[in-house]
């Protein structure tokens, strides 16, 4: 793995904020209550554990660790912008996850070099604002069967963010390297969502990237898989296409976003 952290002492950190669409909202990792998990949730249950481990120079414990999640699946952008990176402002927590601009890399015709100087103008705004921004590339998609041809694209942004992030000595999550979540074990049935394995695995990698220590290696092989007949894979393609792929046409043809009427699971600052 590059060493794509910063100076950060994970112990300082006590309060963390997540930004961003599905990805961070936690889509395809079901949790109780209807509500979803995902790698942000669980990346901040291994800050607070570490953080509760840490006192201060006179040994007081230190305070509890809050966290907020502002994701909702569907988002934009500008909606991110707009929406939430105000609210991460306000809160001004230590740490700021920020992962944007994937739903924009998707839409037919849009071009990754404007949606990274929009990404970069929001980093300017928020490293100002908070203690740290990590930042997230985009996912390296020659396996994914719906979002391989959009690779190049994908690859374009990924290496924007990558030099945003040296610009503003931001510390990366960097998905592209993540070979682990290449495997289709990683992806929910959507094959657009990781799956609970594939969010654990990124929640994983990102508390390498902030210096914490990890109960497992984020690449580790994943056992080995029965081989799969061709028709087998056709009925899964025939499956995967009525249940999601249609369903997510239709709801591109008629303006509708899988977020609309969805608000923010955890508007606030609180302890876990």
């Amino acid at each position: 793995m590059a060493d794509d952290s910063t100076s950060i002492t994970s112990g300082l950190i006590g309060s963390y904020t997540a930004v961003g669409d599905s990805f961070t909202e936690g889509v395809g990792d079901p949790g109780p209550g209807g509500a979803f998990l995902g790698w942000a949730d669980r990346l901040a249950v291994l800050l607070s554990d570490v953080h509760s481990g840490s006192g201060g120079p006179d040994g007081t414990p230190p305070e509890g660790f809050r966290y907020a999640n502002l994701a909702v699946r569907g988002r934009l952008l500008d909606q991110i912008v707009a929406e939430q990176v105000p609210r991460a402002k306000e809160l001004g927590p230590d740490l700021v996850s920020f992962c944007a601009g994937g739903n924009d890399i998707l839409r037919p015709g849009s071009d990754p070099d404007d949606v990274a100087e929009r990404f970069e103008a929001a980093v300017a705004d928020l490293t100002g604002a908070v203690g740290t921004v990590m930042v997230c590339t985009g996912f390296d998609t020659r396996g994914v069967p719906v979002l391989r041809h959009l690779r190049g694209k994908i690859a374009t942004y990924t290496a924007h963010v990558r030099a945003i992030a040296d610009r503003y000595e931001c510390p990366v999550l960097d998905l592209w390297s993540l070979r682990s979540v290449q495997d289709r074990r990683a992806w929910d049935g959507d094959r657009l969502h990781l799956s609970p394995d594939g969010h654990t695995r990124v929640a994983l990698r990102a508390a390498q990237v902030l210096g914490l220590p990890v109960p497992a290696d984020p690449d580790q092989p994943w056992p080995p898989e029965p081989e799969r007949g061709a028709a087998e894979v056709r009925r899964d393609n025939v499956q995967w296409a009525r249940e999601h792929l249609v369903p997510w046409i239709g709801r591109r043809l008629r303006g509708e976003s899988s977020g609309d009427h969805v608000e923010p699971k955890r508007p606030d600052l609180l302890p876990l």
